[in-house]
């Protein structure tokens, strides 16, 4: 019995000695990073998000006269469109910042809607609040970008 018992833990020296020579270091990842490819066409849309966010003053002051058919223009046209830019950048995003984007991307599109209930219903107050939502909205997109492809547009 004794003999069986040092012969069972010969065995498991050996098997634990084996497992352990098996395993590898774990070797260091680094960490993601935007290729030249994803950067450029990141760049390409930028100028279009922008250009929309700078003109928030515009459709506030639509608001205020009561211009409902230029705020559903607004909202229908530049908007609309920086909204396709946006999803156009997603997929260019890290992995890691994609579904936060989309998430972004889709609340402007929630506040889109509400901005033009808000005009077929004629309520000032409630355009008002959500047209500053969709340009915060735009705002936390673009601090979503790559710093490299913001500082060149």
């Amino acid at each position: 019995m004794a003999r069986q018992r040092s012969f069972l833990s010969l065995i498991l020296v050996l098997l634990a000695t084996f497992l352990i020579s098996c395993g590898s270091p774990s070797v260091a990842t680094a960490p993601p990073t935007y290729t030249y490819a994803q950067i450029q066409k990141i760049q390409g849309y930028l100028p279009e998000i922008k250009v929309v966010r700078d003109r928030s003053q515009e459709l506030q002051e639509l608001i205020q006269k009561n211009d409902w058919i230029n705020v559903e223009n607004f909202i229908h046209g530049p908007m609309a469109e920086a909204r396709l830019h946006m999803n156009y950048v997603v997929p260019n995003l890290l992995p890691s910042d994609q579904p936060k984007a989309r998430q972004v991307a889709r609340e402007l599109f929630d506040h889109l809607i509400k901005i033009d209930q808000a005009a077929e219903s004629g309520n000032t107050l409630k355009a008002s609040s959500n047209a500053k939502a969709a340009f915060a909205d735009i705002d936390n997109f673009l601090s979503l970008l790559p710093e490299n492809s913001t500082q060149k547009s």
